[in-house]
C-alpha cells in the first residue's frame, strides 16, 4: 500500500514537472502580438529575420504578420485597434500628433534608416540630374516618405520638382511598376525588388539612389499607440529584444544568407533579384543596425517633411519617439 502510495505520488510530481518544463518553453504562454506591415519590402528583411529565425519565439511572443497596404490603412488599422504594432513611415505618427491625437502614437523601434527608392531610367547613357529637366518623372503618392525624400533631392540638384519637370503622382503605389513597364515617365523613383527586375528585364537602369541623396532618416519604424505602452510596456520590450537581435544578425550576414532567410515571404521572386535588391540596401546602410531613432536623423525626417509643406510644426523626437526599449535591447544584449 505505502508504495503504491509512493508511486502515486511520484507520478503526480512528474506530471507537475513536465507542466512546468512545458510552460517554460514557452507552451502556450506567448503573447499574442498583431503587426501591420505597410507593405511586403525586401526593404524590411530585418522583421522577416526576426520571424523567421525565431527571434520573436525566443522573447515568448506569438507575432502575427498582415500586409496594410498604404500608410492610411495601416495608421487607420492601429487606430483602431486592429493591430497591436505598425510597420510603417515615422512621417505617419507625425501626421496623428498633428491631428491633436489624446494617444499618440509612439516611436520605438527603427527599421530602416534611409529612403528605399531609387532612380531608374530609360536612357542608358551618362547620367546627370540635369538630364530630368523637362522629362517626365514618374514619382510616388504626394505626402508619403518615398515622395518626400525624393523631392528634397530634387531640389538639393538644383531642380524644383513642381516647375523643371513633369511630375506625375496621382498613380496607386501599386501601380507605379505596371504603369512604367507600360511605357509612362522617362524617369522612375522604384523600390527593390522591382528596380532589380526591371533592369534585367532591360526595361531601364538604376542611375541614382534617393536613400543615398536624401542622408539618414527614420523612415520606416515600428510604432504603437501610447496606451498599449502603457499596459503592455514588458511586451513592447521584448519586442524591441527580438528586433535587435534580427537587426544584428543582418549585419553581420551576407546578401545570400540574408536573401534565404526572407525568401518564404517573397516565395514568387527570384533568388538572384532579392539577393540582389539585399546587397543594394546593405551597401547604402538602409538597414538600421539598431533600433533607436537619433536625434540627427529625426531632425533630417522634419526638414523633408518641412520642404514637402507636410509639416504644420516642428516636432521634438522626446514627444513621439520612445528610445528607452531600445537602449534596453542593446545593453541586455
Amino acid at each position: 500500500m505505502k508504495r503504491q502510495k509512493w508511486w502515486g505520488l511520484a507520478l503526480t510530481m512528474l506530471l507537475v514537472c513536465g507542466v512546468a518544463l512545458a510552460g517554460c518553453r514557452g507552451g502556450g504562454s506567448a503573447t499574442k502580438v498583431k503587426i501591420g506591415e505597410v507593405t511586403r519590402s525586401i526593404f524590411y528583411a530585418p522583421q522577416y529575420v526576426a520571424l523567421e529565425k525565431g527571434f520573436f519565439k525566443e522573447e515568448g511572443l506569438d507575432v502575427e504578420l498582415q500586409t496594410t497596404p498604404g500608410g492610411d490603412k495601416t495608421m487607420t488599422a492601429l487606430l483602431s485597434g486592429a493591430i497591436d504594432v505598425a510597420l510603417v513611415g515615422s512621417e505617419t505618427s507625425i501626421y496623428v500628433y498633428q491631428q491633436g491625437s489624446e494617444d499618440p502614437v509612439i516611436n520605438f523601434g527603427q527599421v530602416t534608416q534611409t529612403d528605399g527608392t531609387f532612380l531608374m531610367a530609360r536612357d542608358e547613357g551618362a547620367f546627370d540630374w540635369n538630364n530630368l529637366q523637362g522629362k517626365v518623372f514618374l514619382g510616388q503618392r504626394k505626402g508619403g516618405m518615398p515622395q518626400m525624400a525624393g523631392e528634397f533631392t530634387l531640389r538639393k540638384k538644383g531642380i524644383d520638382p513642381h516647375s523643371d519637370l513633369e511630375l506625375i503622382q496621382n498613380i496607386d503605389f501599386a501601380n507605379i511598376a505596371s504603369a512604367y513597364a507600360s511605357g509612362t515617365g522617362e524617369f522612375v523613383q522604384l523600390f527593390e525588388p522591382q528596380a532589380s527586375i526591371f533592369e534585367k528585364e532591360g526595361r531601364g537602369k538604376v542611375v541614382a539612389s534617393f536613400g543615398v541623396e536624401s542622408g539618414r532618416l527614420p523612415y520606416t519604424v515600428f510604432m504603437t499607440k501610447q496606451s498599449f505602452i502603457d499596459k503592455n510596456d514588458a511586451t513592447v520590450q521584448k519586442f524591441t529584444n527580438a528586433l535587435y537581435k534580427a537587426q544584428q544578425w543582418v549585419d553581420a550576414s551576407s546578401p545570400e544568407d540574408i536573401a534565404d532567410a526572407i525568401m518564404p515571404y517573397f516565395k514568387d521572386s527570384d533568388r538572384d533579384i532579392v539577393v540582389s535588391s539585399v546587397k543594394r540596401y546593405k551597401e547604402q546602410g538602409s538597414y538600421a543596425t539598431d533600433p533607436i531613432v537619433d536625434e540627427a536623423e529625426w531632425n533630417n525626417l522634419l526638414d523633408v517633411m518641412e520642404q514637402a509643406g507636410e509639416l504644420k510644426e516642428r516636432v521634438a523626437p522626446e514627444t513621439i519617439v520612445n528610445n528607452s526599449f531600445a537602449e534596453k535591447a542593446k545593453q541586455a544584449k
